[in-house]
């Protein structure tokens, strides 16, 4: 069977779309890649980082880079996790995985009591209280997208919990490789750490890949795992909500003022993350800005089922554990272990690169003072319980 030939300029036009902003972020990941080898204790992901936001901020990329720099962003990186899959067996991902449940699940828990607690203690209540606390104890934006239609929550919400993730994403990457050489943390310690306490997928790839190889295989297979938290996390906030609509079914639909500081300056639903994507990566969304029109109500929440629930895991964690597997039977050659092992890295920096250059400072700035302060105090809490809990098992 022969392909239509309409198909082929659809093909093509996306490649078109595509190759300016990845052709940027790839640009940006060279660079990165040859100040990393000169200072090695910064990486290539930092860096690609840094020169990413730099050049965000003066070149202001337009809507023939965004398409690429998206797709950096997410795909890129997803693909470079998969690849990460070949520098493991699928026993050393089962230990890993399994050795890092007390700390991973303590952390959670503690992450999430103390959202509650914070929340209450800042005024920030509702929604967003509940958005900050899964993002930052589970997996960022991709936390933040399956759980929003659960619980109905609005836009603005949305935009506010994923600005105030992305901030302390980027401060992870810095701050996390000091912390660990200044503890003189090994490289499976560090692994646990990162893996546990930073939020999306490509901020726990870039420290860990800047403190070493070893940390960021056993980081990946901690944060796959903590991800997969996303499930339980999201039936039990869906069968929360059930209770609630069915205790007061003509309750008002409104959304509390308190849950969004500055609703009335909020972005419209374009803001939210798509929840289907699971990219695990902090894009920004549109900043907020003012609005004439009142804000809408809040849609109404999604009910969760097994499949939607099966749904919530990524491909990218599927194919990880594929190429784990494939590299237990020993078909893959030390030769090619090395060769991979570049290309990952390569795709991290070119991921990041397009992350960094998707910031948007003004988003973050106008997201509001008690958000980002809820976010800082959760980001402490975390990293305080993960370093507290691997002290308590000995794993430091």
């Amino acid at each position: 069977m022969t392909v239509p030939l309409s198909t082929n300029p659809s093909g093509i036009a996306r490649a078109g779309r595509i190759l300016p902003g990845l052709g940027l972020a790839a640009a940006i990941a060279v660079v990165s890649t040859v100040v990393g080898r000169i200072a090695p204790v910064v990486g290539s992901a930092v860096p690609g980082i840094v020169i990413g936001v730099i050049l965000g901020v003066i070149i202001r990329p337009g809507a023939r880079l965004r398409p690429g720099i998206a797709f950096a962003g997410r795909f890129v990186l997803q693909l470079s996790v998969v690849i990460l899959g070949t520098q493991l067996s699928i026993g050393a991902v089962a230990r890993v995985g399994v050795s890092s449940l007390p700390v991973m699940l303590g952390t959670l828990v503690i992450c999430l009591g103390a959202a509650w607690l914070f929340g209450r203690l800042l005024g920030v209540v509702g929604d967003v209280r509940t958005l900050i606390g899964v993002g930052t104890g589970i997996c960022g934006a991709s936390a933040i997208a399956a759980v929003a239609p659960v619980i109905g929550a609005v836009s603005a919400d949305i935009a506010y919990a994923v600005s105030t993730i992305f901030l302390f994403n980027i401060a992870a990457v810095v701050v996390f490789p000091v912390i660990g050489h200044a503890l003189g943390m090994s490289q499976s310690a560090f692994g646990l750490f990162a893996g546990t306490a930073v939020n999306d997928t490509s901020s726990v790839v870039a420290a860990a890949s800047t403190y070493g190889s070893a940390a960021a295989n056993d980081a990946v297979v901690v944060k796959l795992v903590r991800t997969l938290m996303i499930i339980p996390i999201t039936i039990a906030l869906a069968a929360l909500v059930g209770r609630r609509r069915a205790a007061a079914p003509d309750a008002a639909t409104a959304p509390d003022a308190a849950t969004a500081p500055n609703a009335a300056t909020a972005p419209d639903a374009a803001a939210a993350p798509d929840a289907a994507a699971h990219a695990d990566t902090p894009e920004a969304s549109p900043p907020p800005g003012p609005s004439d029109t009142p804000a809408a109500p809040p849609p109404a929440p999604v009910r969760m089922s097994f499949g939607r629930a099966i749904r919530l895991v990524p491909w990218f964690l599927i194919g990880f554990l594929l190429m784990a597997l494939i590299n237990s039977t020993g078909v893959i050659s030390a030769p090619a272990h090395t060769v991979l092992a570049s290309v990952s890295l390569f795709l991290i920096a070119t991921a990041l690169s397009a992350i960094g250059l998707s910031t948007d400072l003004g988003a973050l700035r106008r997201a509001g003072a008690r958000p980002l302060l809820l976010g800082a105090l959760l980001w402490v809490t975390v990293i305080l319980s993960s370093l507290g809990l691997q002290w308590m098992v000995h794993a430091l």
